[in-house]
This record gives C-alpha cells, sequence and structure tokens, in this order.
C-alpha cells in the first residue's frame, strides 16, 4: 500500500504528472525541490518503507540511458540501459535494489521525451549495427503500466528506429496496454523466474507462474517476441524437481519454438550487496547458507553453482531450440 506522493515543484504542471496525480488524488501530497532530498538520506528503513512505500513523481536530468553492466544482456556488442524508474513494486529476498538504494520509495520519471532523444541519439552513434536497449534493470518494466503508460511511449519510438532492441524484463502480468498496440519483433518482452517452492518463499507480491505463464502466451499470441529469464536459479534442497516442474508448468502452455530467447543464470550479488540485504533480513535462510567471495561477487560455492547451472541447463535444453539459449554472464 502506498503511503503518499512526493512530486518535484518544478514538473508539477508537466501533462504526465497531472494525470498521475488525477490517479493517486486520494493520498497525501508533498512538494519537493528534489527527489534526493526524500529518495538519498541514509537514515532510512528500506524494510519498514517496503511495506507502505512513497511514490515519488520527479525528473531525470541526466544519466538517461547508460551503458550496461559488462555481461548483461544478450550477447550484443552494443547494450546499454535506462530506468523510467528506480525501485519495485514487488519484493523479492534476492533482489540486488534492496543493497543498492537507501530507500523502499518508489521514483517515477515522467520525462520520457528526454529518455527518448537519448535512445535516438545512442542509436544513430551505432547507425547500422543493431543496439540493445533494457529496460528493467532498476525496475520491474511492467508492473506500474497502468500507471506509467511506459509502453505507449516507449514501444512506438523504439520501433521507429532500424536498428533499436528493446528487452522489457518483467515479473508482472501487465500486458493489456501492448495488446492494444502493434506487435514489433525487435521489442522483447522477457518474463522472469524462479521454481515454485523459490517464488513461494522468496518473491513476495509477485503475480503466480500460472498468471505470468498465460500473459507470455497471450503476447505470444498476438505476435509479440517474448523471452525467459530464469534468474537467479536458488539453491533448496528441492531445487532440481522444483525446477522440471517450472518448465512443465511454462511449456504445457508456451511454445518453445516461439520464445526469442532463453537465459540461466546463477544467485549472485556483491559483496556490499549481500552484506546490506543480509542485514535487513538476518532471519532469510538464502542468506546463511554457505556462499563464496570472487572478486567481490558472493555466489554459491563453485562446484554447487556449476552442478545447479549444468543440471538446469540439461532440463531446458530437452525444451528449447540451442540457438535460442543465451547463458547469464552478469555479476548483480
Amino acid at each position: 500500500m502506498v503511503s503518499c506522493v512526493y512530486i518535484e515543484t518544478e514538473i508539477r504542471d508537466h501533462p504526465r504528472a497531472r494525470k498521475l496525480l488525477e490517479r493517486l488524488c486520494n493520498l497525501p501530497l508533498v512538494e519537493i525541490e528534489h527527489y534526493g532530498e526524500v529518495f538519498n538520506p541514509r537514515a532510512q528503513n528500506f524494510r519498514l518503507q517496503k511495506k507502505n512505500p512513497a511514490i515519488i513523481i520527479a525528473r531525470k536530468n541526466d544519466g538517461h540511458v547508460l551503458a550496461a553492466p559488462e555481461g548483461y544482456g544478450l550477447g550484443g556488442s552494443h547494450n546499454y540501459y535506462f530506468s523510467h524508474m528506480l525501485n519495485c513494486i514487488y519484493d523479492c529476498r534476492y533482489c540486488f535494489l534492496q543493497g543498492m538504494y537507501q530507500s523502499a520509495n518508489q521514483i517515477l520519471f515522467i520525462n520520457y521525451e528526454d529518455f527518448g532523444e537519448r535512445i535516438v541519439q545512442v542509436a544513430a552513434k551505432h547507425r547500422s549495427e543493431a543496439v540493445w536497449f533494457y529496460s528493467g534493470y532498476d525496475c520491474d518494466s511492467l508492473a506500474n503500466e497502468p500507471m506509467t503508460e511506459f509502453t505507449d511511449y516507449f514501444i512506438p519510438l523504439v520501433a521507429s528506429i532500424d536498428n533499436a532492441w528493446m528487452e522489457l524484463r518483467t515479473k508482472s502480468t501487465q500486458v493489456r496496454s501492448m495488446l492494444k498496440l502493434q506487435p514489433c519483433e525487435r521489442i522483447v518482452t522477457a518474463f522472469s523466474f524462479t521454481d515454485p517452492v523459490s517464488h513461494a518463499k522468496l518473491e513476495h507480491g509477485v503475480p503466480s507462474i500460472a498468471k505470468r505463464v498465460d500473459a507470455m502466451r497471450r503476447l505470444i499470441d498476438a505476435g509479440w517476441s517474448v523471452g525467459l529469464r530464469f534468474d537467479p536459479v536458488v539453491y533448496h534442497q528441492d531445487y532440481q524437481a522444483a525446477f522440471v516442474n517450472l518448465l512443465d508448468e511454462i511449456f504445457t502452455t508456451v511454445d518453445p519454438q516461439k520464445l526469442h530467447s532463453v537465459s540461466l543464470g546463477g544467485f549472485r550479488l556483491t559483496r556490499d550487496h549481500f552484506r546490506k540485504v543480509a542485514r535487513l533480513y538476518p532471519e532469510e535462510p538464502l542468506f546463511a547458507q554457505k556462499m563464496d567471495l570472487d572478486n567481490g561477487i558472493i555466489s554459491y560455492p563453485l562446484e554447487r553453482e556449476r552442478e545447479m547451472i549444468e543440471y538446469c541447463e540439461a532440463q531446458l535444453m530437452k525444451h528449447i531450440p540451442h540457438q535460442s539459449y543465451h547463458p547469464c554472464q552478469w555479476h548483480g
């Protein structure tokens, strides 16, 4: 449940801001000069805020499109990310955002045109080469779609740029707005899944696997490109059977031949992010498991991770074409 709305005074009369305020009119409203006043202070309790976060309506003044971290993406030569939001409505225990930000409040940036201008510039810089733009690095691309109307602006924009591709990373089922738009094969909606046991224990507020699979099916049937992201694969005693059950549930509904791409990766966080999240949830068994530190990254011991990835890859390859598989190399 949202506690209140903050809005930067400068953009209160922006058309998108006005529309958001109409939608959120039943909530207390506080004007601020800059979102950093609310979002950046250190003396905040992420865990408490997550229960009743505020929404901050703001303008992003710079850094609209950034180079993607090494290993992030599907292996293209030119990879960028952009974030029309910061933070996520869902509460996944393994999420690195909990270690990155001081605040659990959600920022909605409303100056889409500035993002769009930079996307056009970056794509033009690479001319005839494919350029990937990833949405969903700092948020869930679609979870707030009824409020943000993100797809109405960004999908037609990217579709109009011949060498631009965009991935929408999501755990949501908010695809109705996309179903009203003309499909573009260069827009890939990538649905993230963990196995049913991990989903129940770790992904608080995330729609059921069945509902997300149905959202995938609806997009595919409408002609959209769809991907699968098994990331992270979480260790527990029954992870093998649980992963097989997940694949069975997905592929009894979704034709694997119609998937754009599939990726799979293990649990890993930077050391600083891991320590911060573990302090937030000291009772969480996930953080009490044996982990190794390698080059600043906390992950499962190498032998366990190799066993998990090899097993899950073998099961996955029983369903999907090899050419659609892209192992995850990103260290979050």
